[in-house]
């Protein structure tokens, strides 16, 4: 299947999930439509709607492809097995599901494609404004069509937008300590599907990621290295799905913002 058809499949299938399962119950959940997944995590029925569409447009596309789903894999972790296939389907049927709880943005649904553990498509799509971020491999990114090239904010401090949540106590205060005087802080959108594009237009310049699960990653770190960003992990490797249990990652909007956060992360251990 070409780029195009590709794409024109799979953003058809993302918007049409949005409208009848997350725009459909956005801001009208009722409590028996959220449950508590994890702690300081939940799980709602446009959750579950959305992955079981998404799962059964995307059999149909490429129906060579295994799938992994969000939802699927927590219930089941075998599942996550099936990353290192030749072909594989990775599903974020509603990334920010804190923020949708709760009847804000942001929030999105995050597609990938990956060969043999490494991510060679990605789709991005933001149902409240339509905003749709894609990149291929080796082909480049776009955002609504157009060709995407990722910039920096400009601002005299970098603007760093890095999540604690997942730090323990000892790295978080290096953190603070010794490399937070270096930036401007601003606040995560604790939605992957916001925070990638925010890099990649120059919103934020450099994010740092502790948990890097594949249905979060996998799309925003192949869209900012097609786009002249750079997400990798802090020793400059290659982020890779089927080892997405590996803590840490880093996404900046230029290799030299990369660059300049992973010395300072290096000096901290």
């Amino acid at each position: 299947m070409s780029r195009n058809s590709l794409d024109e499949a799979v953003s058809a299938l993302m918007r049409e999930t949005a409208e009848k399962t997350l725009l459909k119950h956005y801001q009208k959940l009722s409590i028996g439509d959220v449950t508590d997944k994890a702690a300081d995590d939940v799980v709602t029925i446009a959750d579950t709607e959305s992955e079981a569409m998404l799962a059964e447009g995307l059999a149909k596309i490429l129906p060579d492809a295994v799938i992994v789903g969000e939802e699927a894999a927590h219930a089941d972790p075998a599942i996550f097995e099936r990353l290192s296939n030749k072909l594989c389907w990775i599903i974020d049927p509603l990334d920010g599901t804190n923020n949708y709880a709760v009847g804000k943005p942001p929030f999105g649904i995050l597609l990938a494609l990956a060969e043999q553990g490494e991510t060679v498509a990605g789709w991005i799509y933001d149902p409240l404004s339509g905003r749709l971020c894609t990149a291929h491999r080796g082909q480049g990114a776009w955002i609504n069509g157009e060709r995407f090239t990722s910039r920096v904010s400009g601002a005299d401090k970098p603007i760093a937008a890095i999540s604690l949540v997942f730090v323990d106590q000892a790295k978080r205060e290096a953190l603070l300590e010794h490399i937070a005087p270096h930036y401007t802080l601003v606040d995560i959108p604790r939605c992957a599907a916001e925070q990638y594009p925010r890099i990649g237009l120059g919103v934020n310049d450099v994010s740092i990621f502790e948990k890097t699960l594949a249905w979060d990653h996998a799309a925003g770190v192949l869209f900012l290295n097609e786009s002249g960003g750079k997400a990798a992990r802090p020793d400059g490797s290659a982020y890779r799905v089927d080892r997405h249990l590996e803590p840490g990652l880093i996404g900046a909007s230029s290799p030299a913002l990369f660059d300049a956060m992973a010395e300072r992360l290096a000096k901290i251990g």
